[in-house]
This record gives structure tokens, sequence and C-alpha cells, in this order.
């Protein structure tokens, strides 16, 4: 019988992520500190509306691109917290930024184009440029250099193939966050090389240093960003699976006929619940998204200074809910590090090679849970340390 899988598919590995978490579901007293999802409830009122909407019968198709009215609220919400200008009829409401990421990439690839992977990053980005027929290549940013892209090692990574670069900012799995000045300094490269930018931004209102710059925002690097954004993370909303996607003309409408063939619309109750929680968001100033954040601040603080307690030396994060500590001084790398640790004190930490090969040294710590666990947890990686 011949082999019927894909074999772009069947290169794949599991997700790094996935499968400490699978083990963590089956332990008795462990501790999690690695999928990243917020431990707060999504606020009472979203939760109402959607009620609402199942009984006032909601529960057919939308349009495909979304409910017009939140593809509006989308449009202001970018252009007053972010100064980003899309139009309503340029967004398409999507499942989540995931299908916004795979969209863009299938949209974009053709076979033997390579797209730029910042590393470490997302473990979905190259894995998706892969299965949409692309080539990831690594772009390797450093501790050293707060794990920011730069022009140099932007140029050393583009070759004549090279189609797009994905930006990820507030990034997952480090923290960091891109200034104005450092998005600034990339974008003549990419004016230069006529690059596409994938720009994920989907922890956008959890940055602690100010607000969150789009590279979007920045002279006409609107024409050539397609913007990825969603209410996972900021509205304590990953269940719900709502994001969405604002690009050029040509993007867009690409974007769109395969989201019509293969999506056809987000489901219709958590558009409901997205609008709520936009429209809250403008009448009371976002304070919702506001405490979330202050909390996710005051947490990755402690663990922080608990890693640099503990001799890891420990990046400070500047957005998102995660800190990618070192861990070389142990003698171990981030995959042995992660399963010694899980196996003999029960916590689970996502080894930083499931993000690429800069992260093999580290470790993913995610800080989206409560502090009575996190002090649990440094407890026990302090035993765990300790006790070699």
């Amino acid at each position: 019988m011949r082999k019927f899988v894909n074999s772009r598919a069947a290169s794949l590995q599991p997700s790094g992520i996935r499968k400490f978490f699978d083990i963590v579901q089956k332990m008795d007293g462990a501790i999690s500190l690695g999928v990243g999802e917020p431990d707060f409830v999504t606020p009472w009122n979203v939760r109402e509306e959607a009620v609402r909407s199942i009984r006032r019968g909601c529960t057919q198709y939308t349009g495909n691109r979304g409910l017009a009215e939140l593809r509006e609220y989308i449009s202001r919400y970018l252009k007053e917290r972010f100064g980003v200008c899309y139009t309503p009829e340029r967004t398409i409401v999507t499942v989540g930024a995931s299908e916004a990421i795979d969209l863009a990439l299938r949209a974009v690839c053709d076979f033997g184009d390579e797209i730029l992977v910042p590393e470490p990053s997302y473990v979905s980005y190259a894995p998706c440029v892969t299965l949409a027929g692309g080539t990831p290549v690594a772009v390797k940013c450093s501790a050293e250099n707060e794990f920011i892209l730069t022009p140099e090692c932007i140029e050393k990574a583009v070759t004549p193939k090279t189609k797009a670069i994905i930006i990820a900012y507030p990034n997952n799995p480090t923290g960091a966050v891109m200034t104005r000045e450092q998005l600034e300094a990339i974008v003549p490269v990419i004016e230069k090389h006529d690059l596409l930018v994938i720009s994920d931004e989907i922890y956008a209102e959890l940055t602690y240093t100010g607000r969150h710059v789009s590279i979007a925002s920045i002279g006409n690097m609107a024409e050539r960003t397609v913007l990825i954004n969603g209410f996972s993370k900021s509205f304590a909303m990953t269940g719900w699976r709502v994001g969405f996607v604002c690009a050029p003309a040509e993007a867009d409408e690409a974007m769109f006929r395969i989201h019509q063939y293969t999506i056809l619309c987000a489901p219709h109750i958590s558009q409901r619940a997205a609008l709520c929680a936009l429209k809250e968001g403008f009448a009371d100033g976002f304070s919702t998204v506001e405490d979330m954040r202050r909390e996710y601040m005051r947490r990755g603080e402690f663990l922080v200074n608990a890693f640099n307690a503990l001799g890891l030396k420990c990046f400070r994060p500047k957005g998102a809910f995660y800190v990618f500590p070192s861990v070389k001084n142990t003698g171990m790398d981030g995959e042995r590090f992660a399963n010694e640790l899980l196996a003999e004190q029960k916590v689970a930490v996502v080894p930083g090679s499931a993000f690429g090969e800069a992260g093999k040294y580290h470790v993913r710590c995610s800080y989206a849970t409560s502090m009575q666990q996190l002090t649990t947890a440094i407890d026990r990686i302090t035993s765990f340390i300790e006790g070699r």
C-alpha cells in the first residue's frame, strides 16, 4: 500500500509545549509553567453577552469576514490604541491568531520561498511555513541584545529567495519588546529587500514599558505588513477562538479566498463576545486589561528575581507573560533540565529548544498562573538545583 501522508506533514515534530502539558495532565500534584494561557476568567459581562446572543438565536454563520460591527470596532481599536490604520474592509475575523498565521503564510508562500523566522520564536511559525511550501530560515536573536531583531541579523539571513519576515513582539518565549526606534532601524532593510512583514501582535496589550508599537504604524509599513492580533491573551478569551488579521489589498484578498474555502467564518457567538469585550473596553478605558497587565508584571518580577538569585541568568521580560532563564550554569541543556525537573519535582517548564536552536540552554516558564503556584514552583526548583 502506498504512502498517503503529505511528506511535509510527515516531517513535522510534535509540539514541545504540548508534550509537557500532556504529561502534567496525568501527574498528581504537578505544577505547570508550560502552557501560555491566562489564568484569568473571561470577564463576566462578556460571558453574559454570549449567553444573551444564544437566547436571541445568534447561532448561524456570519459573513465570511466576520460581523461588520466587530470589524468596525477592530479598526477603531487598532487606530486608537496603536495608531494603526486598517479599514474594516481589509479585516478578517479568524479562528484565533493561529488561523491568521496559517492564512498569511499560505497566501504568501510559493514553493522555494524563504521566510525569515526570529529565534527563539513561537513554536508554530516554522512548521506553518513548511506546511505552506516555504522554507523557514532562522534569524537568531540573543539575550545579550535583549532578543531583538537588528538590521545586521536580518541582512545576514536574507537571500534572493527571501519573501517575508515574521516579527513577533512582545515575544513568546522571551518577553522581549522592540521600541519604535528599534523597529525604525530595521525598516530600511525590509524595504531594501522588498520583504513582506507578518507581524504577530497577540500580546500587544501586555506591554510593560509603555504603549505597544506596531511596525505597521511606522511610515508606509502598513502597505507591506500583515498584522495579526486577537482576543485570547489580552482579554482572557483563549477558548473563544477569536482573532483577526489586517493586510494590504493583495494579501488580504488571497487570505480571504483561503478563509472562505476552509473556515467560512469564526463562530458567531464568539464574535458577539469579542464585540462586547471591545465595547466594554472603550467604555471603561480597558481597565480589565490594565488590571491583568499589572498582575502579570508583578508575577514576572517575582520570577526574574528568583531565577537570578538561583544563578540562572534571566532576561527581564518587557511584555507577554513568560520568562526565559538560561540553565547553562547547571551543566544541563534546557531539554535535560526540563525532563529531570518534571521527574524529580513535578514542575513542568518548556525546553528552550522547542522555540528554536537559539533556545537550547534556556527553559520557558509561563507566569500566567497564581502567585501561590509560582512560589511553590520556585521552592521546588530551588530544591532541584541545590540537590545537584
